[in-house]
């Protein structure tokens, strides 16, 4: 991953690559940003052009001793940690647990989010954590020194879904880095990071992608034509990931999409029997599904209501979203909106909490027949 390969976020690409030129590169950064705007490829660019020993003006060489290792991203100091879920040993796991699958995954496309992720590792119902284990793991890492004799760089995604214990452990590292050492934090939820590791590193928010850049991307990428690249790119609401799932309707997201229009008619219609069956359909759903789900029904009930306004170009839904919402838009207004956006928010707490799905779903479903009403 070079800088030229990433999509756009010209001014954080300006921004690492004067810091290595002006040998001012800080210990310990942030990079925080909703999914799909290109933080790990940011990350591993920045990585790639520290570690480069022939750099050019504005990227690295690709062609130096390092530059190779990268290409499949073996260098020797270059560290991932990122969440995992444990094996059917039930033994706690590492990041090197996974470290192939990791790199085969990211080299095939660096723009993904957790839920692919976990596809990825075959993770079902399980919950990916960085586990306390791996504290120890870093800590061993970068007490060895420098395979290239150049900077040691730790990249550690979604630190949000870090264990405490293992938290608590970074912050002496942070703190006091061993000589030339990186840590580049990726995080798209940072209010879950621990204040002390926030206070401990330089924060960066990295934007959403602007749709020319993302109209561009599609078009070299997926051969696009020039319309329907722009159409995709307005839909994605900044991020490349929801680009590539437009294109490609993902499975999980015509699923949602069926739940959740099967969800408000039978809530209309108070069908209770059918609302049992239905809570009992998304219970089955692994825990990461049914977050991503209850995310999906937040965005539909967000564009339906807007989608009262008459604001086209405010709204960003398919062409069969879109044609639901026609119809179902009215129902989403100024007395209910903010009753389903609170009650879908507890639903996404619950099962963070390990509260039985069947209750969960079905007691939102049941508040959704009085919430429909208003």
């Amino acid at each position: 991953m070079f800088f030229k390969d990433i999509i756009g976020q010209e001014e954080a690409k300006q921004k690492f690559i004067l810091e290595v030129k002006e040998g001012r590169i800080p210990h310990a950064q942030l990079l925080c940003g909703p999914e799909g705007v290109g933080k790990l490829p940011l990350a591993i660019a920045y990585a790639r052009y520290i570690c480069c020993t022939d750099k050019g003006e504005n990227d690295a060489c690709g062609k130096c001793p390092s530059c190779i290792k990268f290409n499949k991203l073996v260098h020797p100091d270059l560290h991932f940690v990122y969440p995992v879920v444990k094996k059917k040993s039930g033994k706690d796991v590492v990041s090197d647990d996974y470290i192939s699958e990791w790199r085969s995954f990211i080299l095939a496309n660096p723009y993904f989010g957790l839920s692919h992720w976990l596809n990825e590792m075959g993770a079902e119902n399980a919950q990916a954590l960085i586990y306390a284990k791996e504290s120890d793991e870093i800590v061993r890492k970068l007490s060895l020194k420098s395979s290239e004799g150049g900077y040691k760089v730790m990249i550690i995604w979604l630190p949000e879904k870090m264990h405490v214990v293992c938290a608590n452990k970074l912050l002496k590292l942070l703190e006091e880095p061993p000589e030339k050492t990186v840590f580049l934090l990726i995080s798209e939820a940072p209010e879950l990071i621990l204040q002390t590791i926030l206070s401990r590193t330089q924060r960066l928010n990295i934007r959403k992608l602007d749709e020319s850049s993302i109209t561009e991307a599609l078009q070299s990428k997926f051969g696009l034509q020039q319309q329907d690249a722009e159409n995709v790119a307005r839909l994605s609401n900044g991020s490349f990931v929801k680009a590539m799932e437009t294109i490609h309707l993902s499975e999980d997201n015509k699923l949602f999409f069926e739940l959740f229009v099967n969800l408000m008619r039978l809530s209309y219609q108070r069908k209770l029997r059918e609302m049992k069956l239905w809570s009992e359909q998304v219970a089955a759903m692994g825990r990461e599904r049914q977050k991503n789900f209850l995310e999906y029904c937040q965005r539909m009930i967000r564009e339906n209501f807007i989608y009262n306004f008459r604001q086209r170009d405010l709204i960003y839904m398919s062409n069969e979203e879109m044609n639901f919402s026609s119809r179902f838009a009215p129902f989403v207004n100024e007395r209910n909106v903010m009753g389903i956006m609170n009650e879908l928010s507890e639903a996404q707490a619950h099962v963070e909490q390990n509260v039985n799905p069947k209750m969960i779903f079905f007691d939102f479903s049941l508040k959704m027949i009085v919430l429909l009403k208003q």
